[in-house]
């Protein structure tokens, strides 16, 4: 199953980190290449992206579940392609360290195509998927401290 992870540290208590992740209307808009996206329930969403694999683009719609909440630390989500034969899970885990106002922040994402043609674009998405995470980790990253920053 391709997967990445990437690892971030910001400069912001753990807090502020879960502030941000706690609403997916934050950071669906962040996932790069992203069209749209449409909140179902406090837990379920579509997202509508294109996604530039090698030689391939695609507009891509995956329906998100998030399979768990739990403040401060982490989200977990489970995904589905509604249009292509994807399937995959993830998580924002947020870590606290010895200093009060820095927090690691991970990213992760397992896919995995299915059907004939699942084994060839497993063989793209192996080098896709850890630069998208890393992207999107660090777009969230970003977000999170322009919006500190702001508040300053």
């Amino acid at each position: 199953m391709p997967s990445g992870t990437h690892s971030t540290v910001l400069d912001l208590p753990i807090g502020k980190i879960w502030d941000f992740v706690s609403d997916m209307n934050r950071w669906a808009p962040l996932v790069p290449g992203y069209i749209e996206h449409s909140i179902l329930s406090d837990t379920q969403s579509t997202w509508t992206f294109k996604g530039d694999i090698g030689i391939m683009q695609k507009t891509i719609k995956l329906q998100i579940n998030i399979t768990e909440w739990r403040e401060p630390t982490l989200v977990t989500f489970a995904l589905r392609g509604l249009n292509e034969n994807f399937a995959g899970n993830g998580y924002f885990k947020a870590e606290a360290t010895t200093s009060d106002s820095l927090t690691v922040m991970h990213g992760n994402l397992d896919i995995s195509a299915k059907g004939v043609m699942g084994p060839m674009i497993n063989a793209i998405l192996k080098s896709f998927v850890p630069k998208t995470v890393e992207d999107f980790t660090n777009a969230v990253a970003e977000e999170i401290t322009n919006i500190e920053l702001k508040r300053v």
